[in-house]
């Protein structure tokens, strides 16, 4: 019978300054635990940061030379607060556990010399409770993710009717407002031929030109939501190397940025998997970014694109997560949720609304995957981007509805789970 956890899948961390525990420790439970260890606070702070996701479970003794123990279980407590912490103490520092364990900074105390049965199920009891908050968080993880695509979803189809609506009457009301456009130079011929001619000639002049100027930058802006918003026809079958995609379309933008002296820098890997994608909407994407960045960063900005693969619960469904950092002026914390709506600019210029953002987060979706903006004032902006590798499902008719349904059923699980009723599930089964 296969056993219900696997105790070897996390890390348990043991420091003491007494070499004799640490290889007595390891003779006795190597064989049902992965064990690392340290003789000191401060290599046991080493190790915490350079395995942070593989242990689980620190035990530390109290009286070492240097740092003791309570200082690094406080560490590891700031590193993740997830990782269980046990206190291994002599009588005589039974006031230090007590204060230790009064001020949440452990899950329990040892006392030496060790019952090593007791110790074994302490350790095993630890490293499950490890395990549960573990499960727990990527199901609170995956719950928010898709709560998050329904009203992603829901606001992509509100803006795509949205879109095609406004252009539908707004093209319709520019018809008689390009139409004057284009008679006003004749009348103007006309008016010259009178007798002392225009009395402010270069008004006219400037005139028609910026409301021309105004009426194509409102066909554009209509015009690319409304192409963002469109739904792909079929399911994504261009596979693209990001890297080479990102060659290509900063050649397309080399000129405008050597005009504004933004420099661009690529740090992805060459070996990252193909993506499977909608091409033409995919290339739009890093393009829009680009334009946005255009707009937003003063001249000597910095842009650098980063990638890499994350890792996911489940290896048949891989993820790529790109970053694009900026140097720009940044952000105020109450303007990072509307980063993404069509009305909010990133500058000064009330002129230059977030059309460009609104799209990509449009294609991000379309593409099954999420899009989320961090920023820091005079720190420049991340645009993080997450998209499966394999390209996520295109939503067909009644697909939202599914989507729903599947929610739904997140949501009873999750008070069955609470209520003990629920049965025995892994992570990311609800509502399959």
């Amino acid at each position: 019978m296969k056993p219900a956890y696997d105790y070897r899948r996390y890390a348990i961390l043991y420091v003491d300054d007494e070499e004799k525990s640490l290889r007595s420790f390891e003779r006795a439970f190597a064989d049902t635990f992965r064990i690392l260890t340290a003789p000191n606070a401060g290599e046991g702070h080493r190790l915490l940061v350079e395995h942070r996701e593989e242990i689980g479970l620190l035990m530390t003794d109290q009286r070492m030379p240097g740092e003791r123990g309570v200082w690094l279980l406080d560490q590891a407590r700031r590193l993740d607060p997830r990782i269980i912490r046990v206190l291994v103490t002599a009588y005589s520092d039974y006031k230090e556990a007590i204060d230790a364990i009064n001020t949440g900074a452990i899950y329990k105390y040892i006392s030496k010399p060790w019952d090593l049965p007791k110790l074994e199920q302490t350790l095993k009891h630890a490293l499950e409770l490890f395990m549960i908050q573990r499960e727990r968080d990527e199901l609170l993880r995956l719950r928010m993710t898709e709560l998050r695509q329904l009203v992603m979803a829901d606001r992509v189809v509100s803006l795509g009717l949205l879109a095609a609506g406004l252009s539908h009457h707004i093209r319709n009301a520019l018809v008689a407002v390009k139409t004057f456009l284009d008679l006003a130079p004749l009348k103007l011929a006309e008016e010259k031929a009178e007798p002392g001619g225009l009395r402010d000639a270069a008004f006219w002049r400037d005139y028609h030109h910026d409301v021309q100027l105004q009426i194509d930058r409102i066909n554009h802006l209509l015009q690319e939501l409304w192409r963002a918003s469109e739904r792909p026809a079929g399911p994504l079958s261009d596979r693209v190397r990001l890297a080479p995609l990102l060659r290509e379309v900063l050649a397309g933008l080399a000129s405008e940025l050597a005009a504004r002296r933004i420099g661009v820098e690529l740090a992805i890997p060459e070996d990252l998997p193909e993506l499977t994608v909608d091409l033409p909407r995919f290339r739009r994407l890093f393009e829009l970014l680009l334009r946005d960045e255009l707009t937003a960063l003063p001249p000597g900005g910095q842009v650098r694109f980063e990638a890499r693969l994350v890792p996911v619960s489940d290896p048949q469904r891989p993820e790529v997560e790109i970053r694009v950092r900026d140097t720009g002026p940044g952000l105020p914390q109450e303007w990072l949720r509307l980063v993404f709506d069509p009305f909010v600019s990133r500058t000064d210029s009330p002129a230059e609304f977030g059309i460009n953002l609104m799209a990509c987060y449009i294609i991000v979706h379309h593409h099954g995957g999420v899009i989320h903006a961090s920023s820091e004032p005079g720190q420049g902006t991340t645009f993080v981007i997450r998209l499966p590798v394999r390209g996520g499902p295109v939503s067909g008719p009644g697909g939202d509805t599914e989507f729903l349904r599947k929610v739904v059923l997140n949501e009873e699980l999750w008070h069955r789970l609470a209520a003990g009723t629920a049965p025995a599930a892994g992570p990311g089964r609800a509502g399959d």
